[in-house]
């Protein structure tokens, strides 16, 4: 139970992290930003796990490294995804 609650705040840690480190304002709220950070966080678990730093579930630096830049990647293809729709005024 722990480390399901242990996840989830690292989740939310990268994901603002995340945020913090790709420029511009983006449109996306705190669960958007959690679910980002938490799909960060698989990515870097599972590159750090095939790498044979640690296991899946253990946070280490090379873990947290890649799962800050995989967030920071996520954050730009879904501001792309969903601030390009809406936010544009169409001028006649």
């Amino acid at each position: 139970m722990f480390g399901i609650i242990g996840f989830i705040v690292f989740g939310l840690f990268v994901g603002a992290v995340a945020r913090l480190i790709k420029p511009g304002k983006q449109n996306l709220s705190i669960l958007a930003t959690l679910g980002l950070g938490i799909v960060g966080s698989l990515i870097g678990g599972l590159v750090a796990s095939t790498l044979g730093t640690g296991d899946f579930g253990e946070l280490n630096i090379l873990g947290g490294i890649v799962a800050i830049v995989a967030a920071v990647l996520l954050v730009g293809v879904a501001e792309t995804v969903t601030g390009g729709r809406g936010n544009k005024q169409i001028r006649a």
